[in-house]
């Protein structure tokens, strides 16, 4: 399995609404970020969905410190 479709895979969520905002995301912005900025997003993918959609929505600070683009990103999906 190729490193993009594991991504795919861990994009799929229990929410349809995370599984979509997160599949665009992937197609739309990921390949223009940085690798550090790659690791940040595959390492979000390892968060829960509910503290996910929590830190799209607002509601709760990402637990990295330099999160803010994909963020900011996520949230405009």
């Amino acid at each position: 399995m190729s490193a993009y479709n594991r991504l795919r895979w861990k994009c799929r969520r229990g929410t349809l609404e995370l599984d979509l905002l997160l599949q665009q995301f992937l197609e739309r912005d990921y390949a223009a970020l940085d690798a550090h900025m790659q690791s940040k997003f595959e390492a979000l993918l390892e968060l829960g969905d509910e503290d996910l959609w929590a830190m799209i929505q607002g509601e709760l600070t990402p637990p990295f410190a330099d999160c803010d683009v994909i963020m900011s990103r996520l949230q405009t999906c």
